[in-house]
């Protein structure tokens, strides 16, 4: 019996390689963002990220089922700020769904803060 190594997820009643979720979400995102996805993402050393953007690096994370809750590890987030670096982006940002393609992104505080002072108009209480 030969053994099948390739992670598949059975949706809508088809039987799909959870790449195809990962891809499919990539693409939306890149779509949306106007950047570009990177092929073959983590599979070599030097192309990092899922998604590049003129200033951002993103990584994407799916369920390739609905479901109610995602667990957001560290190591992504840390791994992510590293990379960033490397790809010489100036942000970065974790974008993951639910498994339903509603997107949401991940920003860290300093991204936030930016976004604080543009929203707020540089006031004392921005957001």
């Amino acid at each position: 019996m030969e053994k099948n190594f390739k992670t598949t997820r059975i949706k809508d009643g088809q039987n799909k390689p959870t790449r195809y979720f990962s891809k499919r979400q990539e693409s939306k995102v890149a779509k949306e963002l106007d950047g570009q996805r990177q092929l073959n993402s983590g599979a070599t050393p030097f192309q990092k990220g899922d998604v590049l953007t003129e200033n951002f690096l993103i990584e994407c994370k799916t369920k390739t089922t609905p479901c109610k809750s995602i667990s957001i590890q560290k190591e992504w987030l840390d791994k992510l700020n590293q990379e960033s670096l490397i790809a010489g982006k100036k942000y970065v940002a974790l974008a993951f769904d639910f498994g339903d393609g509603d997107l949401h992104y991940i920003i860290d505080k300093y991204l936030f803060e930016d976004l604080c002072d543009y929203l707020g108009g540089h006031n004392e209480n921005n957001c």
